[in-house]
């Protein structure tokens, strides 16, 4: 695999910690109501999953990735895997060999807004996970986690930390753990809907106060609001990155996932300006809700090229 040539090569790879799923999504004119039949307008396909679509963004602005996730050998689970190696992920799969699945989400999206609604379906029956390779921090930089998978993301975040890698969460929204998640990171980038427990709300349902979780360890604490400008504390000052409006948005999908993961790209070949980082980051996942899916926007290649040239002048690995 490309991650895999690369890190051979001494090329440093970014590590995704978390979930992946399989997406079936339909591009509906409006939801159906109760008891009501609708014929889409299309059909895709495609991994999901805030860390593997991290990866794969990663992966299309030229940083190599490896991805440890829960996947499976399962009859779903050999597409997901087709799928991953055909975008250039390096999966390390902590269910390997075993006849599981990986959990599977049917997304609706709206063709005039660009909405979606999801539903996942997910195995909750305890998993017997492999222990993690000890090489699967070789080659690395940077760790990104997403908060799911923690008795693998624990471990493997402490072990980074340790050996004086660079460690980002992906807080799409609390879960056990993330506390001790958020100890070993230096830096964070939450949503809107994250909030630790006995943090207080805004009206709008939103905690602007990023402290809370700046003390639980991370220097660097950005909050995102769709396409709203991402509020930031850095190193205990605010500050905040506009985000340039969408020209049209087509699918909003992953465009959280996309922002992480481009971010985490930007860091591990970028380390000195975070803000600059998340600016791109922001770049990337409005040009990912101009396109379809995901993943959309890798397909563009004069938009991907520009954005992977502004990484260090990298090109993908695809």
């Amino acid at each position: 695999m490309a991650a895999v040539a690369a890190a051979e090569a001494g090329e440093p790879v970014l590590v995704c910690c978390g979930l992946t799923t399989l997406d079936v999504t339909q591009v509906v004119d409006r939801l159906p109501a109760p008891n009501e039949k609708l014929t889409g307008r299309e059909l895709r396909v495609a991994f999901g999953g805030p860390a593997a679509n991290a990866a794969a963004t990663a992966v299309a602005l030229g940083v190599p990735s490896r991805l440890v996730s829960a996947v499976g050998s399962g009859p779903i689970a050999q597409v997901v895997r087709r799928l991953l190696a055909d975008a250039g992920v390096e999966l390390v799969d902590l269910l390997e060999g075993q006849e599981i699945d990986p959990p599977v989400s049917t997304v609706l999206v709206t063709a005039s807004t660009g909405e979606r609604a999801v539903v996942s379906v997910n195995d909750s029956r305890p998993r017997e996970y492999r222990p993690l390779p000890d090489d699967v921090l070789s080659g690395a930089g940077t760790l990104l986690v997403d908060g799911r998978i923690v008795e693998a993301a624990i471990p493997l975040a402490r072990a980074a930390r340790s050996a004086g890698l660079r460690v980002m969460i992906d807080g799409g929204s609390y879960k056990p753990g993330t506390e001790e998640l958020l100890e070993q990171c230096e830096v964070a980038i939450v949503s809107a809907d994250f909030h630790l427990p006995g943090m207080a709300r805004t009206d709008a349902g939103a905690e602007d106060d990023l402290l809370p979780i700046a003390k639980l360890g991370p220097s660097f604490v950005a909050r995102s609001f769709g396409g709203g400008a991402i509020k930031v504390l850095d190193g205990g000052v605010a500050r905040e990155v506009a985000v340039r409006p969408a020209r049209q948005v087509l699918d909003t999908l992953g465009a959280g996932d996309v922002l992480h993961g481009a971010f985490a790209a930007a860091w591990e070949r970028r380390p000195g300006d975070l803000l600059a980082n998340l600016d791109l980051a922001a770049r990337v996942a409005t040009a990912s809700v101009e396109h379809a899916g995901a993943r959309g926007w890798v397909e563009d290649e004069p938009v991907r090229a520009a954005l992977a040239q502004e990484i260090a002048g990298a090109s993908s690995v695809l």
